[in-house]
């Protein structure tokens, strides 16, 4: 049915905790037909989506997963802001069925702002594999307001929740839900808060929600009011200073709350009973087993990247760099002869080139996504907290490192989950030690050709010395710049379930789709740069710009065996983008060797030392320019640059060593 096109569609958010499914029911509900950009004005991700149901337009709004409405982050911010501003129609909560006690503190929090709440329990399935039996119309009757069951990743419940949501959304007015209260003892100071709060907050905030948030100790509200009513704020601070304990009460009340909630819905299984994620974690996140595990897994995800994407990696090099490259001088042989090398040679031969990263970059995602998907990231981080601890910070800041393996620039920006400035800075400046994807495929592209069978092996090596160099420049740095602090860490542990790999596959879908726009952008235009250097001012490109730059820098090459001055230019263009390095190769060897497979090429070109390393410095080298734009913007030009100089430093270095000890081997 067709929605009546001249009717506001209907705004519901799409709030909750980690780990519970949340966008699992957004790629349901929206599919393709969603979009993906920032907040306005902020770095954390936005998605929107829309969809018709029974006839009636919806815009769905998917808000950052959080915890809790505090401000403590910029995602609880921007979650509550945008329920307080923008006031959605409806509000749809994702709670994790197994986990009830703790998702219901987000829906406390929800229920004391202006827009009417409808609950979708999720994971039922999960739960009852874990002995825990929820009864959704008990759990409704408790709270007055819709409770829809679900089983998101089988597309289960999600039509009974978006009717649900409307029927909300047609009368608010109806809305009538058992919200929690304070503790008796401080009520008198909530009520003497809000009189004085009355009529001199401006809209949108709740005079009520606007005092429980100052007996909170909400820093953002209390500086809202003394700055819109300076007069007000000094009886409304004394009152706060007399009761600095009344947060005890807001929080027990709520937590009374959730007791007689699921004491109502919720049997658990008999104490001592073994669940499949206890049975799972005895290995997943013992001290030795846990390690081994990880370890495991991720080498076993590299060796699946590469050997099912090496077949099609060469597929796809074949077809672009021979066929295709071919057609483009055949087509354009009638029009002037440098415009066709430049089509063939730069564009095809560079940017095209880059483009059989795709095998690559669609078996490590879906990888990585499986992994996110069934729970297992969380152990990695519980995992690294040892080691964590060893440079100064904890397994919380693992979180944000490993985003780095998919890029670094989310990776510097999930830094600001770490609410401690030192331990943000240090794994902030650590983040760019991490392989991003770009530059695991530009190793899987080039180890094969470098060392053949043994590039797996080569490759596990190359991540670990990033993991080693990343431990010990961490060490290094906390003890000589941040004094040996250390901070202390309390993370959840979500339920293992199967996969859901619908939202896997729009994961892999999302991220290759920016992957070719920024192909299809800065490296189009950094290969024809390269291009036009490597023949101007001619003749030939051993008297280009760009072979004197290399020339100019043959005294640091020499010491790293990287005679080949394409090597170094290479390296230098992956500061743009780090699949540079594979296009700037595309047309440097290309423009001066014919169509000869470009991995033949610079296999021959380098001794296995050489190539060692080459490699070495490739996963160490200083970030790309957009990490280090958005470094910048988190911590300040000082910080940045001296990222860059630290990787810089350690890169060359290490560089240096590689090349010397595989000589004398």
């Amino acid at each position: 049915m067709s929605p009546d096109p001249s009717a506001r569609p209907v705004t519901v958010a799409l709030a909750g905790q980690p780990n519970v499914g949340k966008s699992t029911v957004f790629n349901r509900l929206t599919g393709l037909n969603q979009h993906v950009g920032n907040w306005p004005g902020k770095t954390v991700e936005q998605k929107t989506g829309e969809l018709v149901h029974n006839g009636t337009a919806i815009r769905l709004v998917d808000l950052p997963g959080t915890y809790g409405l505090t401000a403590n982050s910029e995602e609880e911010r921007i979650a509550r802001d945008y329920v307080l501003r923008e006031r959605p129609d409806v509000v749809v909560a994702i709670v994790n069925a197994a986990a009830l006690e703790r998702n219901l503190y987000l829906v406390a929090e929800l229920l004391a702002l202006p827009s009417p709440v409808v609950i979708g329990l999720n994971m039922m399935d999960v739960a009852a594999s874990h002995g825990v039996r929820v009864e959704p119309e008990v759990l409704e009757a408790a709270l007055k307001l819709p409770v829809v069951p679900l089983v998101a990743a089988r597309n289960q419940g999600i039509d009974g929740l978006i009717d649900a949501a409307l029927r909300v959304a047609a009368d608010p007015a109806a809305f009538a839900p058992t919200r929690p209260e304070m503790r008796p003892a401080h009520r008198p100071i909530l009520a003497a808060i809000a009189a004085h709060l009355e009529a001199v907050l401006p809209p949108p905030y709740p005079t009520s929600w606007a005092a429980l948030k100052l007996l909170e100790g909400d820093t953002e509200i209390a500086a809202l009011v003394r700055e819109r009513a300076p007069e007000a704020w000094k009886e409304v601070h004394a009152l706060l200073l007399q009761h600095e304990d009344a947060y005890l009460d807001i929080a027990g009340g709520r937590y009374e709350w959730i007791a007689r909630m699921v004491r109502a819905a919720v049997a658990r299984p008999r104490a001592g009973a073994v669940t499949v994620t206890d049975r799972i974690d005895r290995v997943a996140t013992h001290p030795l087993w846990g390690l081994g595990l990880l370890l495991a897994v991720l080498a076993g995800v590299f060796w699946l990247t590469y050997t099912a994407a090496a077949p099609l990696v060469a597929l796809l090099g074949r077809l672009i760099g021979g066929s295709l490259a071919g057609a483009a001088r055949d087509t354009l042989s009638s029009g002037p002869p440098w415009f066709a090398r430049f089509v063939a040679d730069g564009l095809i031969g560079g940017a095209g080139m880059v483009l059989s990263f795709l095998p690559i970059l669609v078996f490590f995602f879906a990888l990585m996504g499986i992994l996110e998907d069934v729970g297992y990231l969380a152990r990695m981080a519980f995992v690294m907290d040892r080691f964590m601890h060893r440079i100064g910070l904890h397994g919380k800041s693992s979180l944000p490192l490993f985003l780095g393996f998919g890029c670094n620039i989310p990776a510097v920006l999930g830094t600001r989950i770490i609410e401690d400035r030192r331990a943000r800075l240090l794994t902030l400046l650590l983040a760019p030690l991490v392989p991003c994807t770009a530059r695991l495929a530009v190793v899987t592209f080039l180890a094969p050709a470098f060392f053949g069978e043994l590039a797996t092996w080569v490759m596990v090596g190359l991540v670990s010395l990033n993991m080693v160099v990343l431990v010990v420049v961490g060490v290094t740095l906390n003890r000589l710049a941040f004094r040996g602090a250390k901070t202390a860490f309390i993370m959840e542990m979500p339920l293992y379930h199967a996969p859901n790999f619908r939202t896997i596959g729009l994961f892999v879908w999302n991220n290759l789709t920016s992957f070719l726009k920024k192909a299809s952008t800065v490296i189009v235009l950094v290969s024809a740069l390269v291009w036009a250097l490597a023949q101007w001012p001619g003749p030939g490109m051993q008297h280009s710009a760009l072979a004197a730059v290399g020339r100019a820098l043959a005294p640091v090459g020499a010491w790293l065996g990287l005679g080949d001055w394409r090597f170094i230019v290479a390296l230098l263009t992956s500061f743009v983008a780090k699949e540079n390095t594979i296009a700037t190769l595309g047309v440097l060897f290309n423009a001066g060797e014919g169509g000869a497979s470009l991995a033949r090429q610079v296999a021959a070109a380098l001794p296995p030392s050489a190539a060692l390393a080459f490699l070495v410095i490739q996963v160490l080298f200083v970030p790309c320019v957009a990490t280090v734009a958005v470094t910048k913007q988190e911590a300040g030009w000082r910080w940045a640059l001296a990222g860059v100089l630290l990787l810089l430093t350690v890169s060359l270095g290490l560089g240096v060593v590689a090349f010397q000890l595989a000589s004398r081997l």
